[in-house]
């Protein structure tokens, strides 16, 4: 058992994670990416918005995405002075703990980056994608907080893990190819000058649109896994949300498409994107456990675990 303040800093620091990537959705969506054109002041000589005459709300939708990254990177580096606290014997949760500051840190260099390059799509992708690993891993400690130090035993056989493996992969595919189609549609997050990829919009959203019907299939094959398998009941209900998320970010993506890509739905569907990396990161974990055991047990074999009734 580990102090309840611990869980409530890195469930905190999990949901920060998802909302910087909310309004960094709101910065773009809205033209104001370089609302603040220098970094890491916000316009020559200050870091908050200048006012006069010419003023636009734009540097003041970048300047608080600024100021939600420092909060960021704050609760990050409370995380792992909590783990220290609470968990310092639990290596992995530190060092968990330590790769979200890293990664959190690198995160404000790559904005920074970001609005010095005039938003090159390149950059803006890179962004997102960082964020969706930085909200994978803070899944990843979330539940490692409840889980005992012992070693971790399979639940599932080898094919179902492989299988759920798989899915991640192609979830790792759709959300690659959605900052493609991202960085060549509308919202390029500068209202003057957008900086686009030279691709065909409609060629990259059909590739988006076929990898997420891998993805569904995969997701389906994994429900049914764990459906099937009576010691997979905690996994299950991770994958049958994700089942339900997909659908749900079928059903916006393909109306954003058809109806002119509103900001929205884009946004919805960025926030869609951060909840199935939550999902797929706890479905995957959740296919082995770490058993309460004493110093004397045998830890539990693979098949008796998997196939446990």
């Amino acid at each position: 058992m580990t102090s309840p303040w611990l869980r409530r800093i890195l469930l905190t620091n999990l949901v920060l994670q998802v909302l910087i990537v909310v309004t960094g959705g709101l910065v773009r969506l809205t033209g104001s990416g370089l609302g603040c054109p220098t970094w890491p002041r916000c316009e020559e000589g200050s870091f908050t918005p200048v006012v006069h005459d010419a003023l636009t709300f734009h540097p003041f939708i970048e300047f608080g995405n600024r100021l939600l990254s420092m909060v960021v990177g704050a609760v990050a580096l409370l995380a792992v002075w909590a783990v220290w606290r609470w968990a310092r014997d639990r290596r992995p949760m530190l060092g968990l703990a330590l790769g979200i500051l890293g990664i959190t840190i690198g995160q404000g260099v790559l904005g920074g980056v970001t609005v010095l390059t005039g938003l090159h799509p390149t950059t803006v992708m890179a962004h997102f994608l960082v964020s969706m690993t930085l909200i994978a891993l803070s899944t990843a400690l979330l539940l490692r907080e409840r889980e005992p130090d012992t070693p971790a035993v399979a639940l599932v056989p080898r094919i179902v893990r492989q299988l759920g493996l798989a899915t991640g992969v192609v979830l790792v595919v759709v959300l690659v190819l959605g900052t493609v189609v991202t960085g060549s549609g509308p919202h390029s997050g500068d209202a003057d000058e957008p900086a686009r990829f030279g691709f065909d919009p409609r060629t990259i959203s059909w590739l988006h649109a076929d990898a997420v019907m891998l993805f569904v299939g995969l997701v389906v094959a994994m429900v049914v896994a764990t459906s099937l398998l009576s010691g997979a009941a905690r996994s299950r209900g991770w994958w049958g949300a994700v089942m339900l998320i997909s659908l749900a970010q079928g059903v916006v993506g393909y109306t954003q498409y058809l109806t002119g890509l509103p900001e929205a739905l884009v946004l919805v569907h960025m926030l869609g994107a951060a909840a199935l990396t939550i999902g797929v990161t706890g479905g995957l974990l959740t296919l082995w456990e770490r058993p309460l055991v004493s110093a004397t047990a045998e830890p539990l074999g693979e098949d008796d675990a998997a196939l446990r009734s």
